[in-house]
This record gives structure tokens, sequence and C-alpha cells, in this order.
């Protein structure tokens, strides 16, 4: 099979960022010096020569990609300054607009201003589309549910992640049919016999648990790299709270909608703060604010490679975020408070509005990489498996 050649290629990834990588002529210093280069990732030297010859299919389709956290220390090296490490970053932001087929992405990542006033557009609607099926304000009690109905939070959020699911299912499978199209993986290679399902199973659960909830690769090989900061300040660290605590956020509100379905108590129900939902909510919430206010201070600061990399649809990532747990815990506040207060309901609104703007735009943004990289983590850890066993 030929494959064909895209002689903008190169331009085409600088757009979401990258440098210019021009001057890389493959000497291998970043392969040599990165902690998680193996004979079977030599990267980002290859992801960057495939950028310089046009190979865009093989680029997209390298696994090796998703496998970068971006220490900084290829780049710190690089002897001729073509910051392989930011060609890395804004590679993955190409790869995340390729494998979109709408275009939003890469508007996001490529027209700043076009893309943050979608942003602010997509969460008036939002605030408008509920506030005019609006309730009561009640003066007794904070009856949220009331100004703004549960059936329509539930149906506007279940809309949302069937936009969410299919956006990101499209994109997974065009990456995963690439991956696999160019490690030469089969079906039956993943499940086409009981020793293929094992290695299956074993890679999911290093993907899913041990490195992307783990965060082994990260937390162990990459920390010979980072600051001599104290374990709350490292990246790493800070990462897996942000991603911790809006996974954490997910499950408490899935459980609650859960709770409500089999009649164990009312959605919106007042319940103490021990109560297991409530306080799994509450401590998710807490480590989604301090995840997400230790980006923003590392990115003012530019304390680090890739706090300096940051692009206006990052901001925005973090802004809605941040937003998201600020108001989740305002709201909290709001209902345990002996007296009602009136503007409770305003952030409910304004809560409600922004984390369905989250969950809609994440296919579209960075937090994209916390669905493609368990994917390629999963690959990598097949084709080790595969190697070590001969199969």
């Amino acid at each position: 099979m030929t494959a064909l050649v895209d002689a903008g290629l190169l331009a085409d990834v600088q757009k979401f960022g990258a440098a210019d990588v021009s001057a890389c002529f493959s000497c291998g210093n970043c392969t040599a010096i990165c902690p998680l280069s193996t004979n079977d990732a030599t990267f980002p030297r290859r992801l960057i020569r495939y950028a310089q010859v046009g190979m865009k299919d093989a680029l997209l389709s390298s696994k090796e990609l998703w496998t970068c956290y971006y220490c900084g220390e290829c780049s710190d090296t690089c002897p001729t300054q073509a910051d392989p490490g930011g060609f890395m970053s804004a590679a993955r932001r190409y790869a995340i607009a390729s494998y979109d087929r709408t275009r939003l992405a890469r508007t996001m990542y490529t027209q700043p201003l076009l893309g943050s006033l979608f942003a602010v557009l997509l969460a008036a609607f939002f605030a408008v589309f509920m506030y005019a099926s609006h309730g009561p304000q009640d003066a007794g009690s904070l009856a949220l549910f009331r100004f703004v109905p549960e059936e329509l939070i539930h149906n506007s959020g279940v809309a949302v992640m069937v936009i969410v699911f299919l956006a990101g299912l499209a994109g997974v499978v065009r990456m995963a049919r690439g991956i696999s199209r160019q490690e030469s993986i089969a079906v039956r290679d993943v499940v086409g016999s009981r020793a293929a399902l094992g290695r299956s199973l074993r890679a999911l659960w290093e993907a899913l648990g041990i490195e992307s909830i783990g965060q082994r690769r990260y937390r162990v090989d990459c920390e010979t790299v980072q600051e001599e900061r104290p374990w709350y300040r490292r990246r790493w660290f800070i990462h897996a709270g942000t991603m911790w605590g809006f996974l954490g956020l997910l499950a408490a509100t899935i459980l609650d909608y859960g709770l409500a379905l089999i009649g164990v108590k009312a959605t919106g129900t007042l319940v103490p703060i021990w109560y297991p939902v409530r306080l799994l909510g509450t401590v998710a919430g807490a480590a989604l604010i301090y995840g997400t206010t230790m980006l923003i201070v590392d990115r003012l600061r530019r304390s680090n490679r890739s706090a300096s990399d940051s692009t206006p649809a990052d901001w925005t990532l973090l802004a809605l975020l941040w937003v998201t747990g600020i108001t989740g815990f305002l709201i909290e506040l709001a209902l345990y408070l002996p007296q009602p207060p009136v503007w409770g309901y305003w952030v409910f609104l304004f809560h409600v509005s922004v984390a369905l703007e989250l969950v809609l735009l994440a296919p579209f943004m960075k937090f994209a990489h916390a669905v493609y990289r368990p994917v390629a983590l999963f690959f990598f850890a097949l084709a080790r498996s595969r190697s070590e066993t001969g199969a």
C-alpha cells in the first residue's frame, strides 16, 4: 500500500502551536533523554520526521503521540532549539482536530477569538434555555429543582451526553483503526482467542487502572525530571487531582440520579454532608478546584514547559473546570445556610449552564486526551505483551 504524502502537514501542525521543527536533523538526543522512550517508542524524533516528510496518516496513527507527558526535558536539551516537546503538544492538538469531523476542535485551536466567542455564546444559550422554563423562587427553602425543573436538566444532560458519546466514539474508532493498521493488529489479535482476550484485558487494566488513574508513568518515570517541589505541587499530582475530581463529580451526579430513579431519595434533597454521595461530590469538588487552581497558577507563572505552552482553548477548558467546581461549592454552601439566599438560585442556573457546556465541548478541546490517551496506552501495553509472548 502506498502512503500518501501531505506536503503541507508541518505547516498545518504549526497552526496548532508547534515550533518550527525544520531545524531538527534527527540527531536522536530527544529520544535518548526521554524517560519514557523505549525501543518501541522512539519519540519525539520519529514523529517529528513524520511531520517533516508529510506522513499525515503515520503521525495520526502513532500511539506514541499520546504517551508523552511533556516534561520538557527534550526541548531543554535540544541542540538546535527545535522544541520537540512543544511539537508533541501541538501534534496532539492537531490529532484531536483531525479525529473530529465537525471541525469545531480545529476552530477552537486555530481561531481563538471565534472559539472563545462560541464558548461564551454556548454558555449563554444554555442559561437562557434553562431560564425560559424557570419556576418560582421559594423563599422558605432553596428549591433548586423547582426553579430549574429537574426533568429539563435531566433531558438536556442526556442529549449532551449522547452528542459527546457519538463524537467521542467517532474519534476513538478513527484513531483505533489507524493504530491497528499501523501496528498490523487484527481483531483476532485482540479477542480472537482466550490468550488474546487475556492479553487485551491485562492491557486494558494497565491503560485505565495503572496508567490513566494511577498515573504510574507520569508519577514514577517522569519524576526524575520534575522540579524539586513538595508532593502536592508536583505536576503529576495536580494533573491527577483535576482528573480524579472531574471523574468523582461525574460519578456523584450519576449516583444521585440513580438513587432518585430507584426511590431512595429525591434529586436535590438536602442530606448531611457525610452522606456517601454528598461526601464523594464534596471531596471530588475540592480535588477539582485544587487541581485547576494550581494549573492556572503554574500557567500564569510559566513555571514549567507545559505551563508555558497554553493556547486560548486550553485556558477556556481550565476556566470551565474551575467555574464548575467553584459554583458547585457555592451551591452547597447556600444549601446549608440557615436562611436560604436568593443568589443560590442564580448560581445554580449558572452552574448547570457551564457544566453542560463543559461536557459538550469535552471532545473538542484538550480534555479529549482523557479518552485518546487510554486508547493509545492500551495499544502500547498490548504491543509490549504480544512482543513478550511472541504472539
